[in-house]
């Protein structure tokens, strides 16, 4: 299933941010002028940081559980979990998202933070997890490069 999202809407880079005390953290200038101020959180069910996406991709989201293999029953509770562990966040006049307290305690998101592009969502990162996750996948992506001819 091809993403609803225009093709233009990248989110790309790494930015290491401070989350003030409030949990805010200032979004990038560029992913802001892409025109999306609006957007979902959702804790990462796999990893340690916080997904960060624009209505259509937290829709899209909805609509590949749907279509997934998994029994009804099995695509209810996902749906159910989804939802109910995310929250929707707005940027401000300033370009900073406020995040709930509930999601940076349970990811130790405070202080030092990175964001990472991932081309139609990002991701906020604990910035010491986020160090040590980019080592680890370091190989990883040499390694697709390589074969891909990067």
């Amino acid at each position: 299933m091809s993403s609803t999202l225009p093709s233009s809407l990248i989110y790309a880079g790494t930015f290491e941010r401070v989350m003030d005390g409030k949990h805010r953290v200032t979004i990038p200038a560029a992913w802001l002028a892409q025109g999306v101020n609006e957007f979902h959180a959702i804790p990462n069910p796999s990893e340690e940081c916080l997904i960060v996406m624009p209505a259509q991709e937290f829709q899209a989201v909805e609509e590949k559980i749907h279509q997934s293999s998994a029994a009804p029953a099995e695509r209810r509770k996902a749906i159910r979990q989804f939802y109910s562990r995310a929250r929707a966040v707005n940027a401000d006049a300033h370009g900073r998202i406020l995040f709930s307290d509930e999601q940076c305690a349970a990811l130790h998101l405070q202080g030092e933070v990175v964001l990472v592009g991932g081309r139609s969502r990002f991701e906020i990162w604990n910035a010491k997890r986020w160090h040590v996750v980019a080592s680890e996948e370091h190989d990883s992506f040499r390694n697709i490069a390589h074969l891909i001819g990067l």
